[in-house]
């Protein structure tokens, strides 16, 4: 064979290889960049009552009690979540051990993983630039930046949302194949992988958190709506589908329900998401329904802090979206600015998840985070549009366009970054839970008993529970002074002012440890004494 055809044999392969390796060195790069930056910082801050020493107390409970199925927390039964960030901290603790940080590597890992489905989903509808801005984006956001170093679910819950979101999208707007064809397109094996990863992911985002996991049904059912030219049920396949997820879900729940008699069903969905929804839970919503009313909005004002630094932008997208093919001014513009399929799936999505939370009437500023990765993808290809419009009517006026997202990049980066690493060490001793057990972990025995007067947040309990085998006993007043005095070694915590009244005539060999913090959980400064009986 001559050496030119010999060439010509080879040439696909050899660029087909380049291609993979290029994509494999973008995946790696884009993952381990992504988890060093969201991983400063998780190791060196007390974790946060009350969410976070819930979960991860819950999932060294169940490493003590080899119960994967139901959560304990502080030997009473934890119903408020499904297992799946559970099961991940055990993993996490199996590798590194149980501490703030093992806590919390399972979230880092989510919100990198995230980054890696928004960068490949982004790569697919528009170019792999799109899919670096749309990952870089959600990846410094400001409330990613702070949930990707939570030890809570909601990084799981975003990651198989997003991945459902995507899946969605292929089924959706990707039209098959024909047979034999050499087109782009959707096979019916690829739109079989497709339909298995969307109900797959949405099963997985219900073990996350709950049935919010379900929305990109609702995403994929407005799109049927309002496009109904497109004949999508054939390939969803709902009922199928939802059985398939109803099937993943009740391997553990069945389970689950049988070991509670129910109470999983009766607390997780009656009280976290039907009670969560038609009233306030620990404070955080409106009492009254004219507050209620007055805070419809709420998440639509909150997005400009969440969504920081991005949401300096979101004025422009809201305009750009807005407008129609129709509307461009010029014919260079015709086509940049117009909003297509692909912009209704995504803002479809994102709209679903703010009305949702609009309307349910507990709130906190995190309930949106799903939104995040479609929001990017929107920004990033709207902005990529952008440039290349500008770039092509007025070249001069490129490079200032570029070097806007690489500043914001490099400014918000560093801005985390020096947070992530300054501010813990210098907030880490108004923790109170965590200053205490620093200051006495030394005359902790495993056989210690241990209660508290007063401050009675989760927070106590992963920590002493690191070293005592006892579980955390809440008391009144009156009791502190009856459960030191009881046999076998003790310790309880009480309220400074509190400690020459209830241990007036105290043993020379009882220790005690003072300190002065912030109860983050319910906004107020404290002062609090252990003391500890070693005998």
């Amino acid at each position: 064979m001559p050496l030119t055809n010999k060439f010509q044999l080879y040439l696909p392969g050899a660029i087909l290889s380049a291609h993979l390796n290029s994509a494999i060195r973008n995946y790696a790069l884009l993952f381990f960049g992504c988890a060093l930056f969201h991983l400063a910082g998780a190791w060196n801050l007390p974790l946060i009552d009350r969410d976070e020493p819930r979960f991860a107390e819950a999932s060294r409970e169940m490493i003590q009690r080899a119960d994967y199925v139901v959560p304990y927390f502080n030997n009473q039964l934890r119903l408020d979540k499904p297992p799946l960030a559970y099961w991940a901290q055990v993993g996490s603790y199996r590798l590194f051990g149980e501490s703030d940080f093992s806590a919390r590597f399972p979230s880092v890992i989510a919100a990198a993983l995230t980054a890696l489905v928004i960068f490949a989903w982004g790569s697919r509808i528009g170019a792999a630039k799109v899919g670096w801005w749309a990952a870089i984006i959600f990846a410094l956001s400001l409330q990613t930046f702070l949930h990707a170093k939570a030890a809570v679910a909601d990084m799981w819950l975003v990651l198989f949302m997003t991945i459902a979101h995507w899946a969605g999208y292929e089924l959706c707007l990707v039209r098959p194949a024909a047979p034999l064809a050499n087109t782009f397109g959707v096979a019916p094996y690829q739109q079989m992988r497709w339909w298995l990863t969307f109900y797959f992911a949405l099963a997985l985002g219900f073990l996350a958190k709950g049935p919010i996991a379900w929305t990109p049904l609702l995403t994929a059912g407005s799109i049927m709506c309002f496009a109904r030219g497109l004949q999508l049920s054939h390939r969803f396949k709902f009922g199928r589908g939802v059985l398939l997820t109803l099937a993943i879900v009740a391997i553990w729940g069945i389970p689950a329900l049988i070991r509670t008699q129910g109470q999983f069903l009766v607390v997780g969905i009656g009280r976290h998401v039907l009670d969560r929804s038609f009233a306030t839970m620990e404070g955080h919503g409106a009492n009254s329904f004219g507050m209620y009313l007055l805070l419809l909005p709420f998440y639509f004002v909150t997005i400009f802090v969440s969504f920081f630094p991005w949401s300096i932008k979101l004025p422009w997208l809201t305009k750009m979206l807005w407008r129609k093919e129709e509307a461009s001014v010029t014919p260079q513009s015709r086509g940049y600015n117009a909003r297509d399929n692909i912009d209704n799936y995504l803002i479809a999505g994102v709209a679903i998840i703010f009305i949702i939370f609009a309307l349910v009437r507990t709130k906190l500023p995190h309930y949106t985070l799903p939104a995040f990765p479609l929001l990017a993808l929107l920004l990033a290809r709207h902005w990529s549009k952008e440039e290349a419009m500008v770039g092509s009517s007025e070249e001069f006026r490129e490079p200032r366009r570029r070097s806007l997202f690489r500043n914001i990049v490099i400014v918000t980066a560093g801005l985390w970054v020096a947070i992530a690493l300054i501010v813990p060490p210098l907030v880490s001793r108004s923790f109170p839970a965590y200053a205490l057990f620093q200051e006495s972990r030394t005359y902790l025995r495993p056989d210690m008993q241990f209660a508290s007067v007063d401050f009675h947040e989760p927070s106590l309990v992963w920590y002493f529970r690191s070293i005592l085998n006892s579980f955390f006993t809440p008391l009144k007043r009156r009791r502190a002074s009856e459960f030191i005095i009881e046999p076998g070694p003790r310790l309880v915590i009480v309220p400074t002012p509190l400690v020459g009244m209830l241990f007036a005539n105290h043993p020379q060999t009882w220790k005690f440890f003072s300190t002065r913090g912030f109860n983050i959980a319910k906004g107020k400064r404290v002062d609090l004494t252990l003391v500890l009986k070693p005998e």
